[in-house]
């Protein structure tokens, strides 16, 4: 019988899919949109939170978000990587941090239980811009790609009904608009 939840096993079933969220460690606050289903509907939310445990084990990777909700009650929720309901992640701050588990945070309270940031020097924010930029115009590049690929298949039957003329239920249009569906259909090929 399969788990009707995600599992080690069915999320190796389903595969490892390339990462697209950007590197962050341990101490890092980070909002993460997630899919959620209820009912018929599907929509993202997001939880924002410090990374206070990262777990590598290949497929079964995961990280772990602690962010203390309403009443200053603490809530944590182990997310896998490689989850097909883990939409992005994007880093809100950098956290200064000296230990590779941040569990001792669940003892804290208030402002204690903060993590400290990590100031970058201007050479380092230069840096992590030029990163940023360029991982913006890799993903407009690739969106510009697949809108020309949908052009492509677009535009394809537009130019066939456009040359197609109009039959008055003759046999000479008959024989006009068969060889213009076959010049389209050569085109279409050689492209």
């Amino acid at each position: 019988m399969k788990a009707k939840k995600y599992t080690k096993e069915t999320i190796r079933e389903i595969g490892q899919t390339e990462l697209e969220f950007p590197k962050f460690k341990i101490g890092d606050t980070v909002s993460v949109s997630l899919r959620i289903k209820e009912g018929a509907k599907e929509r993202l939310q997001a939880f924002v939170g410090d990374v206070i445990a990262i777990k590598n084990n290949g497929a079964s990777s995961t990280f772990i978000v602690r962010k203390i909700a309403a009443n200053s009650i603490a809530v944590e929720k182990i997310i896998p990587f490689y989850s097909p309901c883990l939409e992005s992640v994007k880093v809100v701050r950098r956290g200064r941090v000296r230990r590779a588990k941040l569990y001792y945070l669940r003892d804290r309270i208030g402002k204690a239980a903060k993590v400290k940031e990590l100031v970058l020097t201007k050479e380092e924010q230069a840096i992590e811009r030029a990163k940023a930029e360029a991982a913006k115009k890799k993903e407009a590049d690739k969106r510009a790609k697949e809108a020309k690929s949908l052009e492509v298949k677009t535009e394809t039957p537009k130019k066939v009904a456009a040359e197609k003329p109009k039959s008055g239920g003759g046999s000479k249009d008959k024989e006009k608009s068969s060889k213009v569906v076959e010049k389209a259909a050569e085109e279409k090929k050689s492209e």
